[in-house]
């Protein structure tokens, strides 16, 4: 009955509202659409990385290790170690500004969508804040065309404004817990990379 009652409310709102309720719903969609993605991909980057690190321990050489961690498409040490090896170089310095350049790639990578999440709880409470302000603006409008403050003249102006700020922490809140979770993970999987590097580094310019 709820669910019903509050679409015909936004069915029944004006076109701003309209408009603003449409923007928190698109920011709403893509954010669980980028929390969905990302926890299926920090979850197999970090099964990936174990996977890694115990072909690491088990004592292949360069090339067997390259052989049997390209099944490893994830994971940034994998990959990482991949595109070091790739270089054809023994050269330590050259070696280390590889890893540099590669492992800020691979940073930029685990980060990806995150600044959306970020945009998201940062921005749609105060769309949803504008949806609320418009509402009410219409309630006093139906107030002064009516000459009345009833119920019937101020309920669909109010219930405007609280779908709108409904909608709009609705988006936000998701996306702020996402944003916040995500950034942990990445920032412990680039710790990962920085205290394995110099590891990778000994092992190819052997």
């Amino acid at each position: 009955m709820g669910g019903s009652t509050a679409l015909k409310l936004v069915l029944n709102a004006g076109p701003v509202v309209k408009m603003v309720i449409a923007i928190l719903l698109f920011f709403s969609v893509i954010s669980w659409a980028i929390i969905l993605y990302k926890w299926r991909f920090f979850a197999r980057a970090k099964k990936e990385n174990q996977s890694f690190l115990r072909l690491y321990d088990s004592g292949y050489n360069k090339k067997a290790l390259l052989q049997a961690s390209r099944h490893l498409l994830v994971s940034p040490l994998a990959r990482i170690y991949r595109a070091v090896y790739s270089e054809e170089s023994t050269n330590r310095e050259e070696l280390r500004r590889a890893l540099r350049r590669y492992a800020t790639l691979e940073s930029a990578r685990l980060e990806r969508y995150l600044n959306f999440l970020a945009t998201t709880g940062s921005t749609t409470p105060f769309i949803g804040l504008f949806g609320t302000v418009w509402g009410i603006m219409n309630s006093f409008h139906g107030i002064g065309a009516a000459g009345s403050a009833s119920l019937a003249v101020v309920a669909p102006g109010i219930a405007e404004a609280l779908i709108a700020t409904a909608m709009g922490l609705a988006a936000a809140i998701p996306a702020v817990i996402g944003y916040n979770y995500y950034l942990s993970m990445a920032g412990r999987m680039i710790i990962e990379m920085e205290d394995f590097s110099e590891e990778i580094l000994d092992f190819l310019s052997k």
